[in-house]
């Protein structure tokens, strides 16, 4: 019998179907997660499906192409941490993901929430729960315990899992030329890439190679300081960047769970940052102007 878990956001209450006997590693880390509070997105490239972040890393599995995945199944995409459900038919891309499972009943609930996603982010805080169903069986992970020196950079992980850095909202308050949307764009562009360099270095850190995981992060997170920080302004959040970068720089050996550190906190952050934007807006504008150009 297939694990059931639910997602409520608003009056939508979703059931979904696990299929553990595909993927056991990403499922037994989803079910550990619950329950949990998430903030639903828009795709973006793909189009019709919604997306969270999970707060766990985990190596791809019976990986498949995201074309495949029919409206109303659910999926894991381990390079950026995305829990996904899929509502309807999808846009031109290439990813590997994991298949996790689906929807209970039809998906008629799941695409008018989804709709609501696309039209509303960057104007809604669009929360949701997750949770196990009743009679289900998650086991909560064990505390883990940091390595020497990793501390400061777990706590700085769960904080930013806990509630979106302040000086996010400070700049969202920032007015002049191009601002805030400016910044706002290019950090959540600069995080995200940061985040899926990191999750490439991951896989040389696990095959060992924890110098050139260590010396290549450093240079990833620092030019990743350079720009959240110095161009946009998010001093805290660079702060934290660069204390992952200075322990690399110390501790080579520490390359794996450093770097699992640091993905978890700039996919939290990217995250933050995409929820402030407008993308239904902001792609309307852009046809607009399209139809206009002159050049």
């Amino acid at each position: 019998m297939a694990t059931m878990i639910l997602l409520d956001a608003g009056d939508t209450r979703l059931r979904i179907a696990l299929d553990s006997g595909r993927a056991p590693r990403t499922v037994a880390a989803l079910l550990a997660s619950l329950p949990a509070e998430i903030d639903l997105h828009c795709a973006k490239i793909a189009g019709n499906h919604i997306l969270w972040h999970a707060p766990f890393v985990v190596d791809a599995e019976a990986t498949g192409d995201v074309m495949q995945v029919p409206p109303g199944g659910f999926l894991f995409w381990p390079e950026r941490q995305f829990l996904e459900l899929v509502f309807d038919a999808l846009q031109a891309e290439s990813a590997q993901v994991t298949h996790l499972g689906g929807i209970e009943a039809g998906v008629d609930a799941l695409r008018a929430l989804g709709r609501r996603v696309q039209e509303r982010q960057g104007r809604d805080g669009l929360r949701a729960r997750l949770s196990l169903a009743a009679g289900g069986t998650g086991t909560p992970s064990p505390p883990a315990t940091a390595p020497p020196g990793l501390a400061a950079l777990v706590a700085a992980r769960e904080a930013v899992w806990r509630a979106p850095p302040a000086e996010i909202a400070e700049m969202m308050a920032r007015r002049g030329v191009m601002l805030p949307a400016g910044p706002l764009v290019y950090a959540e562009g600069y995080a995200r890439a940061l985040h899926e360099t990191l999750w490439r270095l991951r896989g040389e850190a696990a095959a060992g190679d924890h110098a050139f995981a260590a010396r290549a992060g450093v240079l990833a997170l620092r030019l990743a300081v350079a720009r959240i920080g110095g161009f946009c302004h998010l001093l805290a959040s660079a702060a934290t960047l660069e204390a992952a970068a200075a322990l690399l720089e110390r501790h080579p050996a520490l390359a794996a769970p450093v770097i699992d550190e640091a993905i978890l906190f700039s996919g939290r952050l990217a995250a933050w940052l995409d929820g402030r934007i407008a993308w239904h807006d902001f792609t309307e504008a852009t046809r607009r102007a399209a139809a206009e150009w002159k050049g």
